[in-house]
Protein backbone atom coordinates (compact mmCIF):
# COMPACT_ATOMS: atom_id res chain seq x y z
CA UNK A 1 0.00 0.00 0.00
CA UNK A 2 1.72 3.68 -0.77
CA UNK A 3 2.18 5.68 2.04
CA UNK A 4 2.39 2.69 4.51
CA UNK A 5 5.60 1.71 5.95
CA UNK A 6 5.99 -1.65 7.08
CA UNK A 7 6.90 -2.41 10.81
CA UNK A 8 9.69 -4.30 11.28
CA UNK A 9 10.02 -5.74 14.75
CA UNK A 10 13.59 -6.12 16.34
CA UNK A 11 13.84 -9.73 15.43
CA UNK A 12 12.75 -8.84 12.02
CA UNK A 13 15.99 -6.29 12.02
CA UNK A 14 18.15 -8.73 12.79
CA UNK A 15 17.76 -10.88 10.24
CA UNK A 16 17.73 -8.00 7.98
CA UNK A 17 21.42 -7.36 9.28
CA UNK A 18 22.41 -10.66 9.08
CA UNK A 19 20.43 -11.79 5.72
CA UNK A 20 22.70 -8.59 4.44
CA UNK A 21 26.01 -9.44 6.00
CA UNK A 22 25.56 -13.28 5.81
CA UNK A 23 23.64 -14.03 2.62
CA UNK A 24 25.04 -17.27 2.65
CA UNK A 25 22.83 -18.19 5.76
CA UNK A 26 19.17 -19.10 6.32
CA UNK A 27 18.38 -16.86 8.58
CA UNK A 28 14.65 -17.59 8.83
CA UNK A 29 15.16 -19.90 12.17
CA UNK A 30 15.82 -16.54 14.28
CA UNK A 31 12.32 -15.21 13.02
CA UNK A 32 10.48 -17.97 15.19
CA UNK A 33 13.33 -18.94 18.01
CA UNK A 34 13.92 -14.74 18.34
CA UNK A 35 10.42 -14.00 18.90
CA UNK A 36 9.73 -17.26 21.02
CA UNK A 37 12.92 -15.64 23.54
CA UNK A 38 11.66 -11.73 23.56
CA UNK A 39 8.09 -13.02 23.96
CA UNK A 40 9.25 -15.67 27.40
CA UNK A 41 11.12 -12.56 28.72
CA UNK A 42 8.14 -10.35 28.34
CA UNK A 43 5.88 -13.03 29.47
CA UNK A 44 8.04 -13.10 32.31
CA UNK A 45 7.97 -10.06 33.26
CA UNK A 46 4.02 -9.32 32.83
CA UNK A 47 3.89 -12.95 35.09
CA UNK A 48 6.11 -11.94 37.76
CA UNK A 49 3.80 -8.68 38.83
CA UNK A 50 1.74 -11.18 40.29
CA UNK A 51 4.04 -13.01 42.15
CA UNK A 52 5.41 -10.20 43.72
CA UNK A 53 2.16 -9.00 44.54
CA UNK A 54 1.79 -11.81 46.91
CA UNK A 55 5.99 -11.36 48.39
CA UNK A 56 6.51 -14.01 46.00
CA UNK A 57 9.60 -14.95 43.44
CA UNK A 58 8.92 -17.24 40.78
CA UNK A 59 10.43 -19.70 42.51
CA UNK A 60 8.62 -19.63 45.67
CA UNK A 61 5.22 -19.77 43.56
CA UNK A 62 6.47 -22.72 41.84
CA UNK A 63 7.14 -24.38 44.70
CA UNK A 64 3.89 -23.91 46.46
CA UNK A 65 1.38 -24.44 43.08
CA UNK A 66 3.07 -27.54 43.35
CA UNK A 67 2.34 -28.48 46.17
CA UNK A 68 -0.59 -27.16 46.15
CA UNK A 69 -1.84 -29.13 43.04
CA UNK A 70 -0.69 -32.33 45.06
CA UNK A 71 -4.13 -32.34 46.68
CA UNK A 72 -4.42 -33.48 50.19
CA UNK A 73 -2.34 -33.40 52.14
CA UNK A 74 -0.27 -30.87 49.80
CA UNK A 75 3.20 -32.02 50.34
CA UNK A 76 6.29 -34.14 48.58
CA UNK A 77 9.11 -34.86 49.18
CA UNK A 78 11.64 -32.13 48.24
CA UNK A 79 13.53 -34.37 45.78
CA UNK A 80 10.24 -34.61 44.01
CA UNK A 81 9.65 -30.79 44.44
CA UNK A 82 13.20 -29.89 42.51
CA UNK A 83 12.27 -32.44 39.87
CA UNK A 84 8.52 -31.32 39.48
CA UNK A 85 10.03 -27.66 39.31
CA UNK A 86 13.44 -28.58 37.39
CA UNK A 87 16.13 -26.70 39.92
CA UNK A 88 18.57 -28.55 41.82
CA UNK A 89 18.27 -29.67 45.22
CA UNK A 90 20.03 -26.57 46.50
CA UNK A 91 18.43 -24.61 45.01
CA UNK A 92 14.98 -26.28 46.02
CA UNK A 93 16.66 -26.03 49.24
CA UNK A 94 16.94 -22.67 49.51
CA UNK A 95 13.38 -21.91 48.27
CA UNK A 96 12.15 -24.33 51.21
CA UNK A 97 13.99 -22.34 53.54
CA UNK A 98 12.78 -18.93 52.86
CA UNK A 99 9.02 -20.41 52.63
CA UNK A 100 9.07 -22.58 55.83
CA UNK A 101 10.64 -18.86 57.61
CA UNK A 102 7.71 -17.36 56.10
CA UNK A 103 5.78 -19.55 57.62
CA UNK A 104 4.32 -20.70 53.76
CA UNK A 105 5.60 -24.73 54.06
CA UNK A 106 6.56 -26.51 57.24
CA UNK A 107 9.09 -29.43 56.97
CA UNK A 108 8.79 -33.08 58.83
CA UNK A 109 10.37 -36.38 58.64
CA UNK A 110 9.08 -39.02 56.04
CA UNK A 111 6.98 -42.20 57.52
CA UNK A 112 8.47 -44.30 54.74
CA UNK A 113 12.21 -43.21 54.55
CA UNK A 114 14.12 -42.37 58.00
CA UNK A 115 16.28 -39.97 56.42
CA UNK A 116 14.00 -38.05 54.44
CA UNK A 117 11.87 -35.37 55.06
CA UNK A 118 8.41 -34.35 53.09
CA UNK A 119 7.99 -30.83 52.64
CA UNK A 120 3.74 -29.98 53.22
CA UNK A 121 1.95 -26.46 52.85
CA UNK A 122 0.91 -24.82 55.93
CA UNK A 123 -2.84 -23.38 56.25
CA UNK A 124 -1.43 -19.64 55.78
CA UNK A 125 0.78 -21.48 52.32
CA UNK A 126 -2.52 -22.81 50.67
CA UNK A 127 -4.46 -19.64 51.24
CA UNK A 128 -1.76 -17.46 49.73
CA UNK A 129 -1.37 -19.90 46.98
CA UNK A 130 -4.90 -20.34 46.22
CA UNK A 131 -5.47 -16.29 46.23
CA UNK A 132 -1.55 -16.03 43.97
CA UNK A 133 -2.74 -18.52 41.48
CA UNK A 134 -6.24 -17.23 40.53
CA UNK A 135 -4.84 -13.77 39.97
CA UNK A 136 -2.27 -15.77 38.14
CA UNK A 137 -4.72 -17.12 35.79
CA UNK A 138 -6.72 -14.14 35.45
CA UNK A 139 -2.98 -12.52 34.33
CA UNK A 140 -2.14 -15.39 31.92
CA UNK A 141 -6.01 -15.40 30.51
CA UNK A 142 -5.23 -11.58 29.82
CA UNK A 143 -1.96 -11.94 28.09
CA UNK A 144 -3.76 -14.66 25.81
CA UNK A 145 -6.60 -12.78 25.17
CA UNK A 146 -4.25 -10.53 23.16
CA UNK A 147 -4.90 -12.82 20.65
CA UNK A 148 -7.44 -14.05 18.43
CA UNK A 149 -9.02 -17.27 20.18
CA UNK A 150 -8.31 -19.26 16.78
CA UNK A 151 -4.61 -18.05 16.87
CA UNK A 152 -4.30 -18.94 20.55
CA UNK A 153 -5.68 -22.56 20.07
CA UNK A 154 -3.70 -22.89 17.36
CA UNK A 155 -0.48 -21.53 18.96
CA UNK A 156 -0.80 -23.88 21.40
CA UNK A 157 -1.28 -26.78 19.62
CA UNK A 158 1.90 -26.20 17.58
CA UNK A 159 3.97 -25.39 20.92
CA UNK A 160 2.40 -28.70 21.92
CA UNK A 161 3.59 -30.64 19.33
CA UNK A 162 7.11 -28.87 19.45
CA UNK A 163 7.61 -29.47 22.56
CA UNK A 164 6.64 -33.36 22.69
CA UNK A 165 9.73 -33.25 19.63
CA UNK A 166 12.05 -32.11 22.43
CA UNK A 167 11.05 -33.66 25.62
CA UNK A 168 10.96 -37.14 26.52
CA UNK A 169 7.06 -38.58 27.28
CA UNK A 170 6.38 -39.72 30.95
CA UNK A 171 5.42 -43.12 31.29
CA UNK A 172 1.57 -43.90 30.96
CA UNK A 173 -0.22 -43.62 34.04
CA UNK A 174 2.03 -41.43 35.71
CA UNK A 175 0.17 -39.17 38.58
CA UNK A 176 2.00 -36.38 39.15
CA UNK A 177 -0.50 -35.12 41.41
CA UNK A 178 -0.08 -37.42 43.84
CA UNK A 179 2.85 -37.40 46.26
CA UNK A 180 5.02 -40.03 47.19
CA UNK A 181 6.09 -40.29 50.83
Amino acid sequence: MAGVTEYLDHVARIQQAWSRERPDLDVRPQGVIGRLHRLAGHLSEQLQVVYRRYGLGEGEFDVLATLRRAGEPFERAPGELAAFTMVTTGAMTKRIDRLERDGLVSRRPSTTDGRGRVVALTEAGRKLIDQAFAEHMRNERRLLDLLPPDDSAALEHLLATWLAALEAPLPTGTDLSRPHD
